[in-house]
């Protein structure tokens, strides 16, 4: 059955290789059970309740996604957004309105996706800014690990100076030392996976966040649980829809819609390069069912009170493993729903153990940075642009919004404007106002 609904041979996959990647994607972003809680428990989520409703929305739209677009892509509440729906809740003292623009988020997403704008504008992309997207997402996975394992660090005066003594030498980040607990384990558990990868072990990166995590035990970052309590679903189904509808909100809501748009493109394209999930032109086969389910995901977010759900660049680490269809997609979800009542294990592996693994794994999708034509300056640039500025800005929107738009300057200044495909002018003209005039 599981062979004739997912194309396990036809992908190159066992059922056993999809369980093994669905298990490295889930601990690499199981972090968010707790993260997204805390934040959001600052707007007045409960935060008990947030628990359950961020893993149960999460492992909803898992389950739907690996049923309906057969693509080995995870989903959960994204980061930043969840930040910015808590920023609306305390400066509107109430996080229902937050809720509410999250849900038309959703709604306004899958209309553009239902009309087929959102599938042609991952089609209008050329080939070489979607593999600089993937490797720039590889190169912010890395980054993402690097600030866990404490090897990068914000120093704690770095505003004040920037902003107070102008001229003044210092970064705004710097490095670590292996004196911090997290560091030392996180080095370790680096050279225990990278050893792993290079002796070509299966389940390489699965066994390196095991082993780390055994590690982070004597180091003393990582704790049994002490306790289990029953789920709560107090935070669920109180969005105030027809509060976020006030023309007040609008500016609000377009900037949820522009960062929710592209960062689910710039994934999905990223994960499907490294997966190798690509027609002879470059299309995503089933990119529709992907992009309606990532629609309906950040709905259900915002009716749980989980925030935006939406497609998680960690799914590159259960591609890593092998995964290769829906399959991985719907086992994460059930780990997800396990999670429901079970979240105190969850929280046993620590940041410190998963940092390795997104290293690595920023390592292996950066490798489409090989693919790109350096040689043709007009793409090249661009490419190189949304390479850097995607992990500088910590914000994949960002960094594809900078890439397109200097693309598109660059044609047009070069007067070579037929070679642009329409909805490109359309897109930089968008992100050149959402970058002037944008509240994210």
């Amino acid at each position: 059955m599981l062979e004739r609904f997912f194309h396990l041979k036809e992908r190159g996959t066992t059922a056993g290789t999809e369980l093994r990647g669905a298990f490295a994607t889930f601990l690499t972003m199981a972090y968010i059970i707790f993260v997204n809680p805390d934040i959001l428990s600052h707007a007045g989520v409960p935060k008990a309740s947030a628990v359950a409703c961020t893993a149960a929305a999460a492992g909803l739209c898992c389950i739907l996604m690996g049923f309906a677009s057969n693509f080995p892509m995870a989903l959960a509440s994204g980061m930043g957004l969840n930040a910015f729906v808590a920023s609306i809740a305390l400066d509107q003292k109430s996080w229902h309105i937050g809720m509410g623009l999250i849900v038309l988020d959703g709604i306004v997403v899958l209309a553009l996706v239902l009309c087929g704008l959102r599938e042609a504008v991952l089609n209008a992309i050329p080939r070489d800014l979607r593999r600089a997207i993937g490797a720039g997402i590889g190169l912010f996975i890395a980054f993402v690990g690097a600030v866990n394992a404490r090897f990068v660090v914000v120093p704690k005066d770095t505003l004040f100076v920037l902003g107070q003594a102008p001229g003044a030498v210092m970064p705004p980040v710097g490095f670590g030392g292996l004196r911090s607990p997290e560091a030392a384990v996180a080095m370790v558990g680096l050279l225990i996976t990278a050893f792993l990868m290079a002796r070509r072990v299966k389940g390489a990166i699965v066994l390196g966040i095991l082993l780390t995590t055994a590690v982070a035990f004597s180091f003393g970052i990582a704790e049994a649980p002490k306790g289990f309590h029953a789920p709560s679903f107090e935070a669920a189904f109180h969005a105030d829809v027809m509060g976020a509808l006030k023309w007040s909100f609008m500016p609000l809501l377009m900037a949820i819609v522009m960062v929710d748009f592209f960062d689910t493109i710039g994934t999905v394209t990223g994960i499907a390069e490294q997966a190798n999930l690509q027609d002879e032109r470059g299309r995503i086969p089933g990119i529709r069912a992907i992009l309606v389910v990532d629609s309906l995901a950040a709905s259900i977010g915002g009716l749980f009170g989980a925030s935006s759900v939406t497609c998680y660049v960690e799914s590159a680490a259960g591609v890593s493993e092998g995964a290769r269809t829906g399959l991985s997609s719907v086992f994460v979800g059930l780990m997800f729903l396990v999670c429901i009542f079970a979240a105190p294990v969850a929280g046993i592996v620590p940041g410190a153990a998963t940092a390795p693994a997104l290293i690595v794994v920023g390592f292996l999708m950066a490798g489409q940075i090989a693919r790109i034509d350096f040689t043709k300056y007009d793409t090249a640039i661009p490419a190189f642009v949304t390479l850097v500025t995607l992990p500088f800005t910590y914000s994949i929107s960002h960094g594809i919004g900078f890439g397109f738009i200097t693309y598109v300057a660059i044609k047009v200044l070069s007067l070579r404007l037929r070679e642009v495909h329409p909805l490109m002018y359309f897109i930089a003209a968008a992100f050149a106002a959402y970058f002037i005039w944008g509240k994210i």
